[in-house]
């Protein structure tokens, strides 16, 4: 009776087996003839041009997918040839002379020349507009056109970040004809062309045939679909309804996508940096004491175990880990609920206070603000967590209206460090101190010199805490295992799908 069990066992092992392998010679064909591509995003976009506003759900969708600059980021994080082939600098790095790349063309069949570049770069300098980065454009002093594919960039002083900053999605280029129109109709480019986009759903685009590279890209069509719900970014994985999600927001399902062969399952990083934003204008938040009583009480690695199943890293100031300027400051303000409670005290709160953190939906978001209402309230600081539907709601409370007490969000831009020295930024820091730093930082060719510079200015705010320094945002990245060419890290936000293509 044992042996016939044993070998009915053994025969369901080898049935299986031969059925495992026909299913997955059947995938691997079907994987074969596939040229489309279903992409996961947690949010929508709120338009699709990315030189008109901050949220990184736009770039996500368009940056190098639809829209190009000059030059871009590569999966490495370095600097390469875009639609200008090559480049020199001046001695004095006030002189950036561009050759554009010749035989591109917009999706609408208008020719990219020289003046398309100073017709985008002009527009993101005027006074009325909306690039939520035109500080990058402010030491521009003239641009020339001297011929259809030669751009003559003059800087009115140096900038050694100049040319990095023309990779970010503020800085694409594009057409006069279509600017205006490229919210909801955007015209790039780019290897894929905009096709439709269903509100509340998704967003599709179809491959360029006209693409100056022409053996890019490799896929037909790709539609970005939006889910927030993070347990349902998961059944939608499974399911096959979604190819890839770039970065889940399930961390605790992320084990068990890395032990399935059916997908590929990379923890990469990000530039993002998860902070809680305090409204530093606001009693009793204008104390330097409260806010760092507040960072004291905050365990960051409990936090991470908690809010992103131990998936990322603390940090003690606004600087990616990955930069090679890099500080640790964690130690500055360490987990000390004691010494919180002390400084609460010094600063007239020996009794405790209340605040408000307005949490948008983002699974980071909401699970920081739980953990965090509970390590605060160990220091009685009584929280109240406030839902902020993101980007609409919080975009207008927050950021424009800052009408907040504090928050919790995702800083996605790379070397971004800067938006502590603008005081009308939502965090509404203003110290005189550290913006001179950042000003000399900026206008310092010098990469040793300046990445003292940032060593400083990391040393100041963790110190200043004109926010609660969490931790790096991890990318958590789930896609099917016949896929090629995903990215696993993200140098700068995006979900570049160029070069991605099903497995031969």
């Amino acid at each position: 009776m044992k042996r016939t069990l044993l070998l009915t066992a053994g025969s369901l092992a080898l049935a299986l087996g031969s059925a495992t392998a026909a299913g997955t010679a059947q995938a691997q064909d079907q994987a074969q003839d596939r040229n489309d591509l279903v992409v996961g995003m947690a949010i929508e976009p709120p338009n699709l041009d990315p030189t008109t506003a901050a949220p990184v759900a736009i770039r996500e969708v368009t940056w190098a997918n639809l829209y190009e600059g000059l030059v871009k980021l590569d999966r490495n994080g370095e600097i390469q040839p875009l639609l200008a082939e090559s480049w020199t600098v001046s001695d004095d790095n006030l002189t950036y002379s561009f050759d554009l790349r010749e035989g591109v063309s917009f999706h609408d069949g208008a020719s990219f020349t020289s003046a398309d570049v100073a017709f985008s770069f002009e527009r993101a300098m005027a006074p009325e507009s909306t690039n939520a980065q035109k500080q990058i454009f402010e030491p521009i002093e003239s641009i020339e056109t001297p011929s259809d594919h030669e751009v003559v960039i003059t800087l009115s002083e140096p900038s050694g970040n100049f040319l990095y900053y023309l990779t970010w999605g503020d800085a694409v280029i594009v057409s006069p004809e279509t600017a205006d129109t490229n919210q909801t109709d955007p015209v790039g480019t780019g290897p894929f062309m905009f096709e439709e986009w269903v509100r509340g759903d998704s967003v599709t685009l179809t491959r360029n045939p006209d693409y100056w590279n022409p053996e890019l890209p490799y896929l037909d069509a790709v539609t970005f679909r939006f889910i927030d719900n993070a347990p349902a970014q998961a059944s939608a994985l499974r399911a096959g309804d979604i190819d890839a999600f770039p970065n889940m927001g399930a961390p605790e399902l992320f084990a068990e996508f890395e032990q399935d062969d059916a997908f590929d399952a990379v923890a990469g990083n990000t530039e993002g940096e998860i902070v809680a934003g305090i409204n530093n204008q606001a009693p009793p938040f204008d104390d330097v004491r409260v806010r760092q009583a507040l960072m004291h009480a905050i365990d960051r690695q409990m936090l991470i175990d908690g809010a992103y199943s131990g998936y990322g890293q603390p940090i003690g100031s606004h600087f990616s880990p990955n930069h090679p300027a890099y500080v640790d400051t964690t130690d500055v303000l360490p987990y000390d609920p004691e010494r919180a409670q002390e400084l609460l005290a010094e600063a007239g709160h020996a009794d405790g206070l209340s605040l408000t953190i307005k949490a948008p939906q983002m699974s980071y978001a909401s699970r920081s603000a739980e953990l965090m209402q509970a390590l605060l309230g160990q220091i009685g600081v009584q929280v109240t967590i406030e839902p902020s539907e993101f980007p609409a709601q919080w975009i207008e409370e927050v950021f424009s209206n800052k009408d907040y007490e504090m928050t919790i969000v995702a800083h996605t831009e790379p070397l971004d460090i800067e938006i502590f020295a603008r005081p009308n930024y939502y965090f509404q820091y203003d110290n005189p101190d550290f913006a001179a730093l950042i000003d000399e930082a900026s206008v310092t060719a010098d990469e040793e010199a300046r990445f003292d510079l940032y060593a400083e200015a990391q040393r100041t705010l963790a110190e200043d805490v004109p926010a609660l320094f969490l931790f790096q945002l991890p990318k958590l990245g789930v896609w099917d295992a016949d896929l090629r060419g995903m990215w696993e890290d993200t140098p700068i936000p995006s979900n570049d799908v160029t070069e991605v293509r099903w497995a031969e």
